[in-house]
């Protein structure tokens, strides 16, 4: 009988600072239980070979070059599976934040005199330029769900992020409403499928895995309500990680 051959995954970075792939290199056991059934030939945070041979490609950062466009396009003609690996990749990140001015002011804001010579863009998640088959939000990734999305990817199904908040994760969870406390929190309007781990740890949530769909009908009303909070005002916080998806979130508005 012919032994089949694992599916060959590669890792790749485009505008982001690599955190993701960090959490995925830290798994420990967890990581050396999926190298039982794939094997990794690209991944700069592990190993120095490299390999242009694979089948699933896990891609962390957002677009934010020509260079980039090329190179993801590229990237998606020889893969079978695209994985986008975190916020940057997902919904745009911490680097959307360029595109709240013109290109030519940010430009000349980090690149001063020499702004005209910059190769950039705006920033645009992975799935504006090519079609992405899994997504893993988030910021890093949160390491359940990331082995969920494996489990899915190897076993030919879909995964489906969740469209419901944040705030109803941390309600399972038991916590004290941040609110109570008199502190900012994006869970009432930020998509779940982290287990309300930022708030879980004592922090707050930052909104780093997206907006739920219809933050007006799926965002938890009844925090609004409690607390004399406004959607609107919560959304006008919701700038860290998402600028780049601007253009949905100013429909929420209307």
């Amino acid at each position: 009988m012919k032994k089949q051959l694992k599916p060959k995954v590669a890792f790749f970075d485009f505008t982001d600072c690599e955190g993701c792939q960090l959490q995925f290199a830290n798994m420990g056991p967890a990581l050396l239980e999926i190298t039982q059934f794939v094997d990794i030939v690209n991944f700069r945070e592990i190993m120095s070979e490299t390999g242009q041979d694979y089948k699933i490609a896990f891609i962390e950062g957002s677009i934010t070059t020509d260079n980039d466009v090329k190179r993801i396009k590229q990237i998606r003609e020889k893969a079978k599976v695209i994985i986008a690996l975190g916020a940057c990749a997902t919904i745009g990140g911490v680097n959307g934040i360029k595109n709240r001015v013109p290109l030519d002011v940010a430009k000349h804001r980090v690149y001063g005199g020499k702004g005209d010579t910059i190769n950039t863009i705006a920033t645009m998640p992975v799935h504006q330029v090519v079609k992405v088959d899994y997504f893993i939000h988030g910021c890093p990734v949160y390491i359940p769900e990331v082995l969920n999305v494996i489990k899915c990817v190897l076993t030919g199904k879909p995964y489906v992020v969740p469209n419901y908040a944040v705030c109803m994760e941390c309600k399972m969870n038991e916590n004290i409403c941040l609110y109570e406390k008199d502190q900012e929190c994006l869970g009432t309007v930020t998509r779940a499928g982290c287990n309300s781990w930022c708030v879980n740890n004592g922090n707050r949530c930052y909104g780093c895995r997206g907006l739920v769909d219809n933050p007006a009908v799926d965002g938890q009303k009844d925090i609004l309500l409690k607390y004399g909070l406004k959607l609107e005002d919560i959304l006008q916080h919701f700038t860290l990680y998402n600028d780049s998806m601007g253009e949905k979130y100013d429909k929420e508005f209307k």
